[in-house]
């Protein structure tokens, strides 16, 4: 039975051994990866899939968080990005900036859970519902290759140089007041000490670390965030903010519109700056936004874009969120 079995193999491969071969081949070509990433439009992704809010007010229209499509390079996505104008290719180190892909995963997931934050406790204040911050953490999730320090990613900030610190802006200015050996006292796996020494950063004396502030927050309604593990990141921190205010208000200023947008957000409200903005504006184009808000920084550069490709998207740049709240309930189509 076996001998039959194998015999039959055998004849199956030589007779059709050009087109196993054929087969082998395309796959290789799509499955082996090169040590590039491509970037190019995205699209949105629609709040109300990514968050629920405890007796929520009815939306007509939605808010949207614009993205950028990012993945690894084969041979044949390689040889299309080089002829599509849309598709950007970036060599590795570029995209993870020297770091592991995990240190890069790990570092967006806590931004994610920072602007998450944020733009709860933004919403809550501006709309006079209860919110309370507690057990904030000062965590180490960069580490710029020039820098001169033994810190290391994931560890948390619990002194400097004797002083304790509460939060992000006391460390900041802190850090700027001291010159030479900053010495830094930091939890993870265990209490540890640590150094840094200020280097030349694009002209600044900086010590070369991005820190996150994680923070507890309490509220009077239950608040759920629902995205997935591949989606990460601070860039919807401002979207979020002005949902769910919306979500708290009886007013919808959605009005029945599609509204596209990205910005980082602080907690008194402010908007920042973001990357990928070409990719992320014609994602929104694309998708037929009624509206995009950009921050102010990103603004000159959405709208080359928008002029280059003529694109026909109404763009509004937003330094904080109480412009977009303003212009969305003046809004008349």
């Amino acid at each position: 039975m076996f001998n039959k079995l194998y015999d039959a193999i055998k004849t199956l491969i030589k007779e059709n051994y050009k087109f196993i071969i054929f087969l082998v081949v395309i796959v290789a070509l799509f499955t082996v990866k090169l040590p590039f990433y491509i970037e190019c439009p995205g699209g949105v992704l629609n709040v109300n899939d990514k968050v629920e809010v405890e007796k929520s007010y009815d939306v007509s229209g939605s808010f949207n968080l614009a993205y950028v499509t990012s993945f690894k390079a084969s041979l044949p996505t390689y040889i299309y990005a080089s002829f599509n104008k849309d598709w950007d290719i970036y060599k590795k180190e570029d995209i993870l900036d020297h770091n592991t892909k995990e240190e890069v995963d790990y570092r967006n997931h806590i931004l994610l859970d920072e602007a998450n934050a944020n733009a709860t406790i933004v919403a809550f204040n501006k709309t006079n519902n209860y919110v309370m911050v507690t057990n904030r953490k000062l965590i180490v999730i960069y580490i710029d290759e020039n820098s001169n320090t033994d810190l290391q990613i994931g560890d948390e900030i619990k002194e400097v140089n004797g002083i304790q610190i509460t939060d992000k802006n006391q460390l900041l200015d802190l850090i700027k007041n001291i010159d030479g050996k900053i010495e830094f006292k930091v939890l993870n796996n265990g209490e540890h000490e640590r150094y840094a020494y200020k280097v030349d950063i694009n002209g600044e004396k900086l010590v070369g670390i991005i820190l996150s502030e994680a923070k507890d927050v309490d509220t009077s309604l239950d608040v759920k965030f629902k995205f997935k593990d591949t989606e990460s990141g601070p860039s919807g921190g401002f979207m979020m903010a002005l949902s769910l205010y919306n979500y708290l208000t009886e007013e919808d200023i959605t009005k029945g519109m599609k509204i596209v947008g990205t910005g980082t957000i602080d907690e008194e409200g402010n908007v920042g700056a973001i990357g990928g903005i070409k990719y992320k504006i014609k994602g929104a184009a694309k998708e037929k936004a009624d509206i995009f808000f950009v921050p102010v920084d990103n603004y000159d550069e959405a709208m080359k874009v928008v002029k280059d490709s003529k694109l026909k998207i109404n763009v509004i740049k937003i330094e904080h969120i109480d412009e977009a709240i303003d212009y969305l309930k003046n809004y008349t189509k």
